[in-house]
């Protein structure tokens, strides 16, 4: 029985293997085995699980939806084997591809990743850009970084910090249309805004006004799913937009962007929060480790310094 055990998850090991070089022959190179034997690897394990884990061409090799799936639990399972003997060898430097799931705003963090390669050179970065909600374990990820405040009990989480939005023009458009005073008045103004990818939703702009006032109901002059183009539109003086304030701090530092109604804006302090959120469980990889307290401590996020809590 022991020896089983030990073969399947040798056949695991080499399917994941298998998955990453795409092609038997890679595979079986970097095994340091023939073509030949990671095939019947494959058929062995495919035969035990009962499904088809690749399409096979005679020039392509891709994972069917049963492979996709069964891959991410095994890189998962992989992972904490490879934790398990460092940790029993007493190596407990961090290494290893760390998948990391990061939102569409996940630019914010590019600076502060590149410095945490730097310093942890045997660590291989696998960043993936997403809004959709992520089954953190089920995806095969390591990590995710996500706005807003965590809602699955199973996943550890800690907060990054806290941001606000805010509404800003290019001084150009605020001339030719006037600045306004109050949020009635963006009716007559044009806004520029943000369609969420997974939803499809537009975004609302959070913005205080009379307890009996009835919702803005706002022009859409131009709609998108990206921020930056949010942002270069507005300093091109097509509209007002509403922005995270981290996205707009460099062009309202430089003047290009000015910021209105500044004192109208309302910050949801659970919606504005920033979270790093990863599996949780008694052994945490030192890889994991190192970017938890890294992010912890590299202030990316400034408290929100304005707007009150909805």
């Amino acid at each position: 029985m022991q020896k089983q055990n030990t073969d399947n998850l040798s056949g695991v090991a080499l399917f994941a293997q298998l998955a990453q070089a795409g092609s038997f022959v890679a595979a079986a190179r970097q095994a340091g085995i023939s073509p030949s034997a990671v095939s019947k690897s494959l058929a062995r394990l495919e035969q035990r699980l009962g499904a088809r884990l690749f399409q096979r061409s005679t020039r392509q090799l891709s994972l069917t939806t049963e492979g996709k799936l069964f891959l991410a639990r095994s890189e998962t399972i992989l992972a904490e084997m490879q934790v398990a003997q460092e940790e029993l060898a007493g190596n407990l430097a961090p290494r290893g591809r760390l998948r990391l799931g990061l939102p569409e705003l996940g630019g914010l963090f590019l600076s502060a990743l590149a410095e945490f390669s730097r310093q942890h050179p045997a660590i291989a970065l696998d960043l993936d850009f997403s809004d959709a909600l992520a089954d953190v374990v089920g995806d095969g990820f390591d990590a995710v970084i996500r706005i807003g405040a965590p809602r699955d009990s199973r996943l550890a989480a800690r907060k990054l910090g806290q941001f606000r939005s805010c509404l800003v023009a290019s001084p150009a458009y605020l001339a030719r249309h006037g600045t306004p005073s109050h949020p009635l008045e963006l009716q007559q103004h044009a806004c520029l805004h943000y369609r969420f990818r997974h939803s499809g939703k537009i975004e609302q702009w959070q913005l205080r006004q009379e307890a009996d006032a009835a919702p803005l109901d706002l022009p859409v002059s131009m709609v998108c799913n990206n921020v930056d183009a949010r942002l270069h539109f507005a300093r091109q003086g097509l509209g007002i937009a509403w922005l995270p304030d981290f996205h707009a701090r460099g062009a309202l530092a430089e003047g290009s962007l000015v910021e209105v109604l500044k004192d109208y804006a309302i910050t949801d302090h659970r919606a504005h929060s920033c979270w790093l959120l990863w599996p949780s469980g008694p052994h945490l990889a030192p890889k994991v480790r190192a970017l938890v307290d890294f992010l912890a401590e590299a202030g990316i996020l400034l408290p929100a310094a304005h707007g009150s809590g909805a």
